[in-house]
């Protein structure tokens, strides 16, 4: 990779992490920029990167210091847009390719924004709820100087949620003086937050698992799905596939892996979980000893909804699903991408696929500058069309093209990402 791309030099060329995924995606795009592709650098490049120090009082009176990052990959085509992440694991790399994922996911769905993403790098578990109210705050005024609602938009991520959301509007609030509802999304309803909200990424899977499952032939109902992780995108996508007549066979989280072939109760699975913290120990299935061999279940449909690059060259092989849904954001790698394509396997892309949190945020941001708000209906059936056009978009390209969902994906979003910059020109 360091010999293809001018690697920057807060990162290590031998390991560069996810950037490097996205970048080689960006080279499997190039080819079919046609003129644009002399622009192509400036989506190799973050726009702006902010690494803060975050230092907190613990509950016993020590002083506790946390990494904070705030990335803006691109805002050609309007003001960042991407979620906050709270985990032990983050790292820049991690938060640029997020950004990047960002940038191009915004513009295929043709939603105003450009691509950014946040993260402090801590285990929220271990922290008191009036640590994780002091950490967020501090984080917020530290990036404060970034963000903004004609800036940058935070929103929920991986353990962060509505309540997060809240705390961070009100502390940009009170460094403006006045209240700014618009400044993050995922909010709760009290303060600015939209109906369908927190369903939406989830909903967003299922809509365009629909549309593929159709594509392939498949009928919806009877179908076998397996998910990775159980949080609100899996969770939802979950239940949504459920009630359409699927048959959810499989469901991983971080502590167990719950199987039954005759079908998961959803319902039961989520009450058991929110009362225990994982699907462990769910008295409905059966549960496998090793972890990896959920990516050789038997299913229809493989929904990986946790963590970037759980699908690489060591599972790829095993998977016995006819098409996958990128619930997460950068769950397969380059190479695994390869051999799903050998086996035929369908895969539709994250920056399509998990679109739908990121379009009602962008309901959301609307109904909080017009102080008009919609039903749940109507949010629900704007999401629905605009991500049915999306897919139908890139399902288009793909086929005219001969190429892979995600490269199609990737031509729409960074065409309308260039096309933006080259009209726009260099400023200065």
């Amino acid at each position: 990779m360091s010999s293809q791309h001018q690697i920057p030099s807060y990162l290590v060329p031998h390991d560069i992490g996810p950037w490097g995924v996205y970048l080689e995606q960006i080279d499997r795009v190039t080819p079919y920029l046609g003129g644009l592709a002399r622009w192509v650098e400036t989506l190799k490049r973050p726009k702006r990167i902010l690494i803060v120090d975050v230092p907190i009082e613990r509950d016993d009176g020590t002083i506790a210091h946390f990494e904070g990052y705030r990335v803006q990959h691109n805002t050609s085509r309007g003001p960042g847009k991407g979620g906050v992440r709270f985990h032990q694991d983050v790292t820049l790399s991690e938060v640029m390719a997020l950004s990047a994922w960002m940038t191009v996911k915004n513009a295929a769905v043709n939603v105003p924004y450009g691509g950014a993403k946040g993260g402090i790098r801590v285990d929220p578990k271990l922290l008191s709820q009036g640590e994780l109210q002091r950490i967020t705050r501090r984080y917020t005024s530290e990036i404060n100087i970034i963000i903004g609602p004609n800036k940058d938009i935070p929103a929920p991520d991986v353990n962060t949620n509505e309540k997060v959301m809240a705390w961070m509007m009100d502390t940009y609030s009170m460094n403006q003086g006045s209240t700014a509802t618009g400044v993050v999304t995922g909010k709760p309803i009290s303060l600015g937050g939209s109906l369908g909200r927190q369903e939406a990424t989830g909903r967003g899977v299922f809509v365009v698992g629909c549309e593929a499952a159709a594509k392939r032939g498949l009928d919806i109902a009877g179908a076998k799905v397996a998910v990775q992780g159980f949080g609100n995108v899996g969770g939802v996508a979950a239940r949504l596939f459920t009630e359409a007549g699927a048959k959810v066979v499989a469901v991983q989280d971080h502590a167990a892996t719950v199987i039954h072939e005759g079908g998961l109760d959803i319902t039961a699975l989520q009450e058991h979980v929110a009362r225990h913290g994982s699907v462990a120990g769910f008295p409905g299935g059966e549960f496998l000893k090793e972890r990896d061999d959920f990516w050789g279940i038997d299913c229809d449909i493989l929904v990986p909804a946790a963590l970037e690059q759980q699908i690489t060259t060591e599972n790829a092989s095993r998977i016995r699903a006819s098409i996958i849904l990128e619930g997460a954001n950068g769950p397969t790698t380059p190479a695994a991408d390869d051999i799903l394509k050998e086996k035929n396997v369908l895969v539709v892309p994250d920056v399509i696929a998990n679109a739908g949190g990121v379009t009602v945020s962008y309901f959301e941001w609307v109904q909080d500058f017009s102080s008009f708000f919609w039903t749940e209906d109507e949010i629900n059936l704007r999401l629905t069309r605009i991500m049915r056009e999306a897919f139908a978009a890139v399902w288009q390209i793909a086929s005219d093209k001969r190429v892979s969902l995600r490269t199609a994906a990737f031509i729409v979003g960074c065409t309308r990402v260039l096309q933006a910059r080259e009209m726009r020109g260099l400023y200065p």
